[in-house]
């Protein structure tokens, strides 16, 4: 058997022709089948052994360039940072983490508002700051906030009302006429 060589498509209109190739195929395949009279699997798998070598040539072009220009990746980077879902949150004042219904304590102290959170592929958490991994625990409850409220130990003074009597209270009109008030 010859070996197949993979030519790549390197460019956003190279995979848009490819993506429109695939949509004319979809459509043109189905037609073709029906003009066939294909009605199982079996008959679909032969006509289709017929069919794509023809399509190909009709509609295949080739890349101006063949060969690969994919590059290897760097030795400093890890492919399980690469793939995993990362997630901005925020680090709340009691250094905790909230993340997909559950709650996570930082056990670092750090001077931020916000982590990365990191869902590896295999299920595990790691959250990040700074490119620096941080220590965490999984937690069921918030941590209990101690002296959260400071009981009052004195009493408020009332307002002083002086009594009916007072000089403060005594109204004289002859005041209001010489126009002080």
């Amino acid at each position: 058997m010859k070996a197949k060589k993979v030519i790549h498509a390197l460019s956003p209109q190279g995979k848009g022709r490819v993506e429109r190739v695939f949509g004319t195929f979809q459509d043109r395949v189905i037609k073709e089948m029906r003009l066939k009279g294909v009605s199982s699997v079996e008959e679909g798998n032969e006509f289709l052994k017929e069919y794509l070598p023809e399509f190909n040539k009709k509609f295949g072009c080739k890349p101006m360039k063949e060969e690969n220009l994919h590059r290897s990746m760097p030795k400093e980077k890890d492919i399980e940072d690469i793939l995993c879902i990362k997630t901005k949150r925020t680090l709340a004042k009691d250094y905790t983490v909230s993340h997909n219904k559950k709650l996570y304590q930082i056990l670092d102290k750090v001077r931020t508002k916000h982590v990365i959170v990191e869902e590896k592929l295999d299920g595990s958490i790691v959250i990040k700051h700074d490119g620096r991994n941080l220590r965490l625990l999984e937690i069921t409850t918030r941590p209990v906030k101690v002296n959260q409220k400071i009981p009052c130990v004195y009493k408020f003074r009332s307002k002083y009302v002086p009594p009916k009597d007072h000089p403060w209270r005594r109204y004289s009109p002859s005041i209001y006429k010489r126009g002080h008030f």
